[in-house]
């Protein structure tokens, strides 16, 4: 184990859960850089700071992202880590790797780095940390050689992700990793060379569940859909029944719309009211299927809290057929995007630039027409006055 003393991080390793610090010990046996970082990082917790700076840009030749520049503001004690940058790597499509593929990417990093990885972060790409900065060009040509690329940092697009979709989900209403793949080689000069306001984010679901959480994570967030009638086998709908399942109370009263019934032999949907949520076909995948009529449904304005509360997105187009090679879908990324761009203050997300003008004035710019799936909430005022004398009569 590590030579230092580290004994609130050791407290970290009790519990039932695998700790971040076991694997940090156990890198700081053979690399210098990881066992400053268990100093400094024991440190931060004592003096209840962040001992990091930023010093600068720092990159490759010819990308302006995709390194995030770190330096250690107590360098006398930790010199190992006076400079720790990290390196974002563009990671696969649903995030399949081959194990060959992974050795290359760790090799690269033991060579030059702390061989410490986060995979994943909530950008999607896989995120080296710690290097110094006459190892970064080298490291990239390395990595570069090995069949990898850096992903999106600062004021660019970022790294475009997208769950495994139809490569292991019944569910999957599009191809999301072809959508991603393509995405992501159409736009390389938005994602390396930062140009917008600030971050944008393009995560794409292949169904209503988004197991990548677009719709509270990304400022344009594609999710497939259906058009048309849930499918019902009502014999399998009777199969449920007989293995337990209570339909009634834990299918149809949890309907958040309530379009369904249940009358003890057959089950039925007012898809009108349906929207989507997926609860249902969940719980019985073999009795209920999604419509036979896939697309998508397209999102803008998702962000985490930063410079203003967290907003989850909202839609802007309720359908759209996806098909290779996604022209509709990547002209109305870059009408977007030219709109934010002319309009958006330093540091403000899509989102919150749309809050500030007006949904009004963002669908006018990009040549969207209005619809009713674009209602985010409804009103807290519904436009009726009444006077108070009226008021006092009702009363009485």
């Amino acid at each position: 184990m590590a030579k230092r003393e580290t004994p609130l991080l050791d407290q970290l390793e009790g519990g039932k859960w695998p700790s971040f610090v076991k694997d940090m010990k156990e890198a700081a046996e053979k690399n210098p850089m990881a066992e400053d970082l268990l100093g400094q990082l024991e440190l931060s917790y004592k003096d209840r700071i962040g001992h990091w700076k930023h010093g600068g840009i720092v990159g490759v030749k010819g990308y302006g992202a995709g390194v995030i520049g770190r330096y250690s503001d107590r360098p006398d004690l930790f010199p190992n880590v006076q400079a720790f940058h990290t390196m974002r790597v563009n990671h696969p499509t649903g995030w399949f790797y081959k194990t060959d593929a992974l050795r290359r990417l760790c090799d690269v990093w033991d060579k030059h780095g702390s061989g410490l990885t986060n995979m994943h972060g909530s950008t999607g790409d896989a995120i080296l940390l710690g290097t110094t900065t006459d190892h970064i060009q080298p490291c990239f040509d390395d990595l570069t050689e090995a069949g990898f690329d850096l992903g999106g940092s600062g004021s660019a697009l970022r790294t475009p992700s997208a769950c495994v979709g139809p490569g292991r989900c019944e569910w999957a209403c599009i191809d999301s990793l072809d959508v991603c793949y393509n995405i992501t080689m159409s736009f390389q000069d938005k994602i390396h060379r930062p140009m917008f306001p600030y971050k944008f984010k393009i995560k794409v679901s292949a169904c209503p569940n988004d197991c990548v959480a677009s719709i509270a994570r990304s400022d344009f967030s594609i999710i497939g859909t259906w058009k048309g009638k849930i499918r019902i086998d009502q014999a399998e709908v009777q199969a449920c029944t007989a293995s337990g399942l209570d339909i009634q109370k834990e299918v149809c009263d949890l309907c958040p719309t309530k379009c369904m019934e249940w009358d003890g032999k057959q089950l039925k949907i007012f898809d009108e009211d349906c929207t989507r949520c997926m609860h249902c076909i969940n719980l019985m995948p073999k009795a209920l299927r999604q419509g036979e009529q896939r697309g998508a449904t397209i999102l803008v304005g998702g962000k985490a809290p930063i410079l203003e509360g967290a907003l989850l997105s909202w839609v802007i187009v309720p359908f759209m057929k996806l098909e290779p090679p996604y022209e509709e879908l990547k002209d109305l990324i870059l009408r977007i995007q030219d709109w934010w761009d002319e309009h958006g203050k330093s540091r403000e997300r899509l989102g919150e630039l749309i809050k500030r003008l007006g949904m009004r004035v963002f669908l006018r710019a990009v040549g969207l027409p209005a619809v009713p799936q674009m209602v985010k909430a409804p009103r807290t005022n519904p436009y009726v006055f009444f006077w108070p004398e009226d008021i006092k009569k009702e009363v009485k």
